[in-house]
C-alpha cells in the first residue's frame, strides 16, 4: 500500500523520518533541512528530454568510466542537509552512496534539470545554491521544455562559474568537464512544444 507524505509548515522532520516516510509514498518528495516539499508531476515533453539527453550520454559513455542516472536516483547533499532527485546526473568512476543505500548517491559531477513553469526559478536559484556546495559539482544544465533554449554553467574555479546559453537547434551542446558533445537536435527529438502549454496547464 502507497502513501503520500503530507508536507507541514508546523513539523520539521529528521532525515530518517523523511526516507522511512519517502520509502512508502506515492510520489517523490524533496527533503529540505527539516521540510518536507512534494515535487510536481512532469510532463511528456520533460520526460521525454530526460530521456534523451540520457540516452546520448549513455551511448556516448560506452566503454568510459561514466554513469548516467536518471529521475529515481536519489541525491545527498550533505552540507545542506537536503534529499532531491535530479532529473539526469552523471559521475564519474564508481557512485559514492550515502549510508550504504543503494537508491542514494552524493558523488555527481553533472547535473541535468528540464526545466518547468512551477520550478523554473528554483532550479536557477535555491537548488542550484544547494548544488554548489557538492566537492564532485562541476557542471548544471538547465533545459527548457516550452522552447529550444539551454542554460549551462561550467565551474572554472571556487565559485566561478561560467555561464552559455543554447537556442539554435543547429548547434551542439558541449560539455566542458566532460569533453562531450550533444546535438541539440538529439536534446529536442520528438518534442512537442504545441502540447507544452497544455500540459504545463496540468502540472500539480
Amino acid at each position: 500500500m502507497t502513501a503520500t507524505i503530507q508536507a507541514s509548515s508546523k513539523r520539521y522532520y529528521s532525515p530518517e523520518e523523511y526516507l522511512e516516510l519517502e520509502s512508502a509514498a506515492e510520489y517523490k518528495n524533496e527533503y529540505r533541512d527539516g521540510e518536507i516539499v512534494p515535487m510536481t508531476g512532469g510532463t511528456t515533453n520533460h520526460n521525454q528530454i530526460a530521456l534523451n539527453v540520457s540516452v546520448a550520454l549513455s551511448i556516448a559513455f560506452k566503454q568510459q568510466d561514466y554513469r548516467v542516472f536518471i529521475g529515481d536516483v536519489r541525491l545527498w547533499i550533505t552540507r545542506k542537509r537536503f534529499y532531491t532527485y535530479p532529473d539526469v546526473m552523471v559521475i564519474y568512476g564508481k557512485p559514492e552512496y550515502f549510508n550504504e543505500r543503494k537508491d542514494t548517491i552524493t558523488n555527481p559531477q553533472v547535473i541535468m534539470e528540464v526545466l518547468s513553469k512551477s520550478t523554473k526559478a528554483y532550479d536557477r536559484g535555491d537548488k542550484f545554491k544547494a548544488y554548489k556546495t557538492i566537492p564532485t559539482f562541476q557542471e548544471y544544465i538547465l533545459i527548457d521544455q516550452t522552447k529550444i533554449q539551454i542554460e549551462q554553467y561550467s565551474k572554472t574555479a571556487n565559485k566561478r562559474w561560467l555561464y552559455r546559453e543554447y537556442d539554435d537547434e543547429d548547434t551542439a551542446l558541449v560539455f566542458n568537464s566532460l569533453e562531450l558533445e550533444v546535438s541539440l537536435l538529439d536534446v529536442y527529438e520528438k518534442v512537442n512544444f504545441e502540447e507544452t502549454e497544455s500540459e504545463e496547464n496540468g502540472e500539480a
